[in-house]
């Protein structure tokens, strides 16, 4: 069992009932999946760097990537409703807590000039988005292997119902906000 799993069942589980007086133990918001999506825009000129992106996506989260297709046409961009332009990932269970610790602990404090992740990007029910400019970030992926400097969006997804509740969720999981 990881040991962010742990510390959620020990520590965060109190410290949250302590805070905003939960009565019963499952009233305590809890992170239920981590999404990962990278758009790959170029995908439409070349499907080779799809494979590649949702390679580089299966390296850093241990786990098979399913391929995005867009919605509609848009004649602008050279789209066509169905074509496979990105890929994604969902996290749940010890894997998602373990792919927590190493953001968390590996990945976040090797970004450059990183002073912490923006502490207002909820979207009003208890969800964080958190945006990762390059995949090199992660221990995993490896620099002369990489084609090109990709970015992701990842996105925490929690049982919380309030901003606050989930502000304070992350929190006890380390997740360092800038002041």
């Amino acid at each position: 069992m990881s040991r962010l799993k742990d510390m959620y069942k020990d520590e965060i589980v109190g410290a949250m009932i302590k805070k905003f007086g939960y009565k019963n133990i499952m009233e305590v918001p809890k992170l239920e999946k981590i999404v990962i999506n990278m758009g790959v825009g170029e995908a439409k000129d070349n499907a080779k760097v799809l494979e590649l992106a949702a390679k580089d996506m299966e390296t850093i989260t241990g786990q098979k990537a399913v391929l995005t297709k867009a919605k509609n046409s848009v004649a602008n961009f050279k789209l066509r409703e169905g074509m496979a332009i990105g890929c994604k990932t969902t996290l749940r269970g010890e894997i998602m807590y373990e792919f927590l610790d190493r953001l968390i602990n590996l990945s976040l404090p090797r970004v450059r000039d990183f002073r912490g992740t923006n502490p207002n990007a909820f979207d009003g029910r208890g969800n964080y988005a958190l945006g990762v400019k390059e995949q090199l970030i992660f221990p995993e992926i490896e620099y002369d292997k990489v084609d090109k400097v990709r970015g992701m969006d990842i996105i925490f997804v929690t049982t919380a119902k309030t901003d606050e509740e989930a502000r304070e969720l992350l929190t006890l999981f380390n997740m360092p906000f800038a002041k």
